[in-house]
């Protein structure tokens, strides 16, 4: 999985914006396009599947980059996040977009866009100004 992050593949789109998925106890309404990569086997021996963010019309196929993966660790399949290339979204942007269907699973989010944060930590001796670096 890790291969893809970054390339970009092309998407058949089979559950389309609006898609309505009938399952055993309810039906899930797909919010995202979602679909998977022609000819590439995932772990639960179909095609690996695709979410497809950033376009917000229904789509048949679509040629995307892969920004990201969706980690199940109570499933036999992870899922590729893939988004228009030149857009990124945050990791916490992504669980937002797929959590309709991610809420039944426990899934950790690998992103090429991680959100993060930092500070400059420096002080003043003899009038001269000294950082502290931590590698």
């Amino acid at each position: 999985m890790k291969s893809y992050l970054g390339k970009t593949v092309d998407i058949e789109i089979d559950r389309p914006i609006g898609y309505v998925h009938q399952k055993e106890n309810y039906s899930l309404t797909y919010p995202i396009n979602y679909g998977y990569i022609p000819d590439v086997l995932g772990g639960d021996g179909e095609e690996l599947d695709v979410y497809l963010l950033g376009v917000n019309e229904p789509v048949a196929k679509y040629t995307a980059k892969i920004i990201g993966i969706a980690h199940r660790e109570n499933d036999v399949e992870d899922k590729l996040i893939a988004a228009p290339v030149g857009t990124l979204f945050s990791q916490n942007e992504i669980a937002e977009a797929i959590h309709f269907q991610e809420q039944y699973y426990k899934t950790t989010i690998e992103a090429i866009c991680e959100k993060s944060a930092g500070a400059v930590v420096y002080t003043v001796l003899d009038n001269r100004v000294k950082y502290l670096l931590i590698k």
